[in-house]
C-alpha cells in the first residue's frame, strides 16, 4: 500500500546524495571529480564532460583531451576557479592535472562536510514522510480509508523510511572511511 511515487522520491534524494559525494575528494584521481566543473565556452556554460575526454592514468593523475584544442585554456581557468583546488597544467595535446594528497585536517574538513551533506539528505527523506503521512491522514479524514489501513500503510511508509536512511548511513560510512585511507 506504500506510495511508489515515495519510494521515487526517497531514491532520487539517495541518488542526489551520491551524485554529491562524487565531487568528494578522496586524495585519489577519479574523473568523477570534474563532474561538475563548467565551462564558459562561446558564452554558454557548458560541462567540462562534454568538451573533453577525461581519463586517471594513475591514483594522483588526471589527463583532459579537448576535442577542440582551442578551448585548452578556458578549460584551464574554469578548473582553476572551480573550488577543487587543482591546478591544472598544459601539456602539449592534454591537460595534466595533479591531484595533491590530502591533509589530516583537509580530511575531517571534508569529514565534516560529508556528515552535513548526509543530515540534509536524511531531512529530505524525513520531509517526504512527513508529506506521506500527512496525505494518509487527510485521506483518513475524508473517509477514504479505515483506521487499520491507515496505521497499516503509516507502519510501512516507516519501514522505507527506515531504509532508505540506513542506505544514506551505510554509503556516508563507507565515504568516511575512503576519505580517512592515507
Amino acid at each position: 500500500m506504500v506510495n511508489e511515487n515515495m519510494k521515487k522520491k526517497m531514491q532520487a534524494a539517495v541518488d542526489a546524495f551520491k551524485e554529491e559525494l562524487i565531487g568528494l575528494r578522496t586524495g585519489r584521481a577519479h574523473p568523477g571529480l570534474l563532474e561538475r566543473v563548467s565551462v564558459d565556452y562561446y558564452g554558454s556554460q557548458t560541462p567540462l564532460k562534454q568538451m573533453a575526454n577525461i581519463v586517471a592514468p594513475d591514483s594522483r593523475t588526471l589527463m583532459i583531451t579537448p576535442w577542440d584544442k582551442s578551448a585548452k585554456d578556458v578549460i584551464i581557468k574554469a578548473i582553476t576557479v572551480s573550488d577543487l583546488g587543482l591546478t591544472p597544467v598544459n601539456v602539449g595535446e592534454v591537460i595534466k592535472v595533479s591531484i595533491p594528497t590530502l591533509t589530516e585536517e583537509r580530511r575531517l574538513d571534508l569529514v565534516k562536510h560529508l556528515g552535513a551533506e548526509s543530515e540534509k539528505t536524511k531531512v529530505g527523506i524525513r520531509n517526504i514522510r512527513r508529506q506521506e503521512l500527512s496525505d494518509l491522514k487527510a485521506e483518513l479524514k475524508e473517509k477514504l480509508i479505515s483506521e487499520d489501513d491507515e496505521r497499516r500503510s503509516a507502519a510501512q511508509i516507516q519501514k522505507v523510511t527506515d531504509e532508505m536512511v540506513a542506505l544514506v548511513d551505510q554509503i556516508t560510512q563507507q565515504k568516511e572511511k575512503e576519505l580517512m585511507t592515507v
